[in-house]
């Protein structure tokens, strides 16, 4: 019977004969090794280098910031100043609609709410004027007589 932890006769290499080895061999000091792989031609040095993993990171998107004018046309349109907050929203909030179409600001919609909120706004002061004014006697109309004047 023949030992179990001998290898059997003829199935390995004669001494001193071994198959290439798979792992690199060691490179002499002073030499670069040389890569187990064709590498990719490197950028020229006027270009950034590029990120790991082969994505660049994806930098936060930055928001257009409001327009102030849109704010203020909002602001002042719900503020009740004699009739003269909502003259100021309307021009403001028209000014500010043209601005934002022109440099791509936010605040479109404060602006147009501003503009439609003044307007009605400046429509009722106009009707409840007239109200008013048809309430207390317009339609009636008064003499002043003035001595020495002859007509």
């Amino acid at each position: 019977m023949s030992d179990p932890y001998q290898p059997p006769s003829g199935s390995y290499p004669p001494s001193g004969q071994y198959p290439p080895s798979s792992h690199p061999q060691p490179t002499p000091y002073g030499q670069a090794p040389q890569p187990p792989y064709a590498q990719a031609p490197q950028p020229p040095y006027a270009q950034a280098p590029q990120p790991p993993y082969g994505y660049a990171p994806y930098p936060y998107p930055v928001a257009a910031p409001f327009n102030g004018l849109a704010i203020a046309s909002f602001v002042l349109s719900l503020v009740w100043l004699y009739g003269v907050g909502s003259i100021l929203a309307l021009v403001f909030g028209l000014v500010a609609l043209r601005q934002i179409t022109r440099t791509g600001q936010r605040g479109r919609g404060l602006a147009i709410a501003g503009v439609v909120i003044s307007a009605v706004m400046i429509l009722l002061l106009v009707l409840a004027t007239v109200a008013f004014l048809v309430a207390h006697g317009l339609h009636t109309t008064s003499t002043v007589e003035v001595p020495g004047l002859t007509t």
